[in-house]
């Protein structure tokens, strides 16, 4: 198991996500910003811009993937 927060995936806060691949953390992150959007929370409302705007340019989208998972595999299990 590994913790990766909002702000190391690209976000404004310190939330921990926990997850055993980054795959996990990255879907995580993915509900933790949609969830506060949809709650009001103005912080995080680029963040979730980036993300939906990573899947209309797949290259680009790639290379934050690749790295996020090159990232998550750097950091030491818990």
């Amino acid at each position: 198991m590994k913790t990766v927060t909002c702000k190391q995936l690209g976000g404004p806060c310190d939330f921990a996500h926990h997850g055993a691949t980054a795959d996990e953390v990255i879907k995580a992150q993915d509900k933790h910003l949609n969830d506060v959007v949809a709650a009001g929370d103005p912080a995080h409302e680029s963040a979730l811009k980036d993300m939906k705007g990573r899947w209309k340019h797949p290259i680009k989208g790639m290379g934050w993937y690749k790295k996020a998972k090159r990232d998550f595999a750097a950091l030491t299990e818990e």
